[in-house]
């Protein structure tokens, strides 16, 4: 278990560079459907960064880790019509089995339950990512049939603030958004 201080904060400019590596890893995105990486330049990232973070109902943030250096992302975006967030995770392989996923999509989905943005959030795993599927019912997302108003897919697990088992509490966050 990872015992350092873990930085999460909005992502900017400065975090591009970290971004596109994330990106491209065709490891880092194999169960999204991309085995190859995405490909993804620097011109098309800072495009990107002016559409992510325009409100507070869509989030990117970047995670570093003491003595890891940059880790990867967490990313929230909140559905008002469904009341319904969409949650995201993605690390590079040597920040993997450190707890830092867990501790950093329980950031995020803090943040969505805290600010009061909806009331249930959710992430559909690839079947076959058992890691994810293990992360996911750590934080208390459960099973559940897939509303039909997303798009078709084959799985869908849902938290709500009463089902929530947050990691943040246990270990100390430098955090750039409070």
């Amino acid at each position: 278990m990872y015992t350092g201080k873990i930085t999460i904060k909005e992502t900017d400019q400065s975090d591009l560079p970290n971004i596109m590596q994330l990106w491209n890893n065709g490891e880092v995105m194999f169960y999204v459907g991309f085995p190859k990486g995405l490909g993804v330049t620097l011109e098309r990232l800072e495009k990107w960064l002016n559409w992510v973070n325009q409100d507070i109902f869509r989030r990117h943030y970047s995670i570093y880790a003491e003595g890891i250096g940059y880790c990867g992302e967490t990313f929230y975006e909140v559905d008002r019509e469904h009341d319904l967030a969409v949650m995201d995770i993605k690390l590079l392989p040597e920040a993997h089995g450190h707890g830092i996923a867990a501790y950093a999509l329980s950031y995020s989905v803090d943040r969505v339950f805290r600010n009061h943005l909806t009331t249930k959030a959710y992430v559909d795993p690839h079947p076959d990512n058992k890691k994810a599927w293990n992360l996911y019912a750590k934080l208390g997302f459960v099973s559940k049939p897939r509303p039909e108003y997303l798009p078709e897919g084959p799985t869908y697990l849902e938290v709500t603030p009463d089902t929530f088992k947050c990691a943040c509490s246990t270990r100390s966050v430098d955090s750039a958004v409070i």
